[in-house]
């Protein structure tokens, strides 16, 4: 007679768990050189099981003290993707429902970004020409609440004129960032945290360091216009992302909304 291995409830909600879990991990460790420190420790754990299964007691007794005893090195190495990942927890807006699906935006297989990143990028090339200096923080999956609530809230559907208008440097609301949900400009003369990296160079001043550093706390994506040179910069993941062109330029933000 066969034995079938149990499969419960809770079973399912087990792996749940650990799917979101990983999936926070992933997003927080993409595009950064810890990766590749999350694929040295898997190659260990993996070779440590092997010489368990071949009982090479030393080589697996050493790599399993390597294993036990590199707990704090691990906290010390990931302590600002550690940091990151509870802000990102503790930010998350459970009671949206309109938020918290967007949480578990990795189990649905497809999802479109009602964000019109055209309009934005067209708003910042003019700026641009200008040398209009612009910060726009655009929202996807963790909550900016508690940023929005250091500026002044609004709730105007995203438009060219009005961004413009907004950055205009006779506007009482161009200091500070413009926050963007779901195509619509929620909040402006946003204060936001200040990157303290070193690897920033000099000659990008206090709106770049903003900008890497709410990046650096959260998933959102920014784009930036230089009030210096006119430059427009695209901040993900605490670092400038490049592109060829404003076409190029357009693809990236979509396909990273999405």
């Amino acid at each position: 007679m066969l034995d079938f291995i149990e499969f419960s409830l809770l079973d399912v909600l087990d792996i749940l768990l650990v799917a979101i879990l990983l999936y926070y991990i992933y997003k927080l460790l993409k595009g950064t050189v810890a990766i590749n420190i999350v694929i040295g420790i898997a190659l260990i754990f993996l070779i440590w099981k092997i010489t368990q299964a071949l009982k090479m007691e030393m080589l697996s007794g050493i790599l399993g003290y390597l294993l036990s005893g590199g707990v704090i090195a691990l906290i010390i190495v990931f302590q600002q993707e550690i940091r990151k990942f509870l802000l990102m927890i503790g930010t998350t807006n459970f009671t949206n429902k309109r938020n918290f699906l967007k949480q578990l935006k990795f189990l649905q297989t497809e999802i479109g970004s009602d964000i019109d990143t055209e309009t934005i990028i067209e708003a910042c090339q003019k700026m641009s020409k200008s040398k209009t200096g612009a910060l726009i923080v655009i929202e996807r999956t963790n909550s900016l609440d508690f940023l929005i609530n250091t500026g002044d809230t609004m709730n105007a559907l995203l438009n060219d004129a009005l961004l413009q208008s907004i950055f205009y440097k006779n506007s009482p609301l161009h200091d500070g960032a413009l926050i963007i949900r779901d195509n619509y400009i929620v909040a402006t003369r946003v204060v936001l945290p200040i990157s303290d990296s070193t690897k920033i160079p000099a000659r990008f001043g206090l709106r770049h360091r903003a900008a890497i550093g709410v990046s650096e706390k959260t998933d959102a994506v920014c784009l930036l216009v230089s009030e210096e040179t006119g430059e427009i910069s695209y901040i993900k993941d605490g670092g400038f992302e490049l592109y060829a062109n404003y076409t190029d330029l357009n693809e990236k933000v979509r396909k990273d909304l999405m």
